[in-house]
């Protein structure tokens, strides 16, 4: 029984490593290669983690953003910031966010359901 916990948890280690990974190489795409543009914050979808024994263990905010794309179309993007406080405002990256809001995005045009907050 132990050793299936134990496997158990590397796979979980695991599967949380390379998402990280996954994410911050998109990331950097975005900032390095993206195209900027003016967005409004859509959508927020709050989610509420359990733990496996059922016990609650926070709530997790998703935005989502729409912009229009150069050739005018109107697209619709998760929204992260890279980073869970900007040190440039001091507080976190998303303390301002509401429905509605108005946010500077960066986006890569063949990847546009996802997008980071620049300003």
């Amino acid at each position: 029984m132990t050793t299936w916990i134990v496997i158990g948890a590397v796979v979980i280690a695991a599967v949380i490593a390379v998402s990280i990974a996954v994410t911050a190489m998109r990331n950097k795409a975005i900032r390095e290669n993206g195209v900027e543009a003016d967005a409004v914050v859509s959508r927020v979808k709050e989610t509420d983690n359990v733990d496996a024994d059922g016990s609650y263990s926070g709530t997790t905010t998703t935005y989502y953003v729409t912009y229009r794309t150069p050739d005018g179309r109107q697209a619709e993007a998760k929204l992260a910031s890279g980073k869970a406080f900007d040190n440039r405002i001091g507080k976190a990256w998303d303390a301002d966010l509401r429905e509605g809001s108005r946010v500077r995005i960066k986006y890569l045009p063949e990847k546009p359901n996802y997008a980071i907050r620049i300003g």
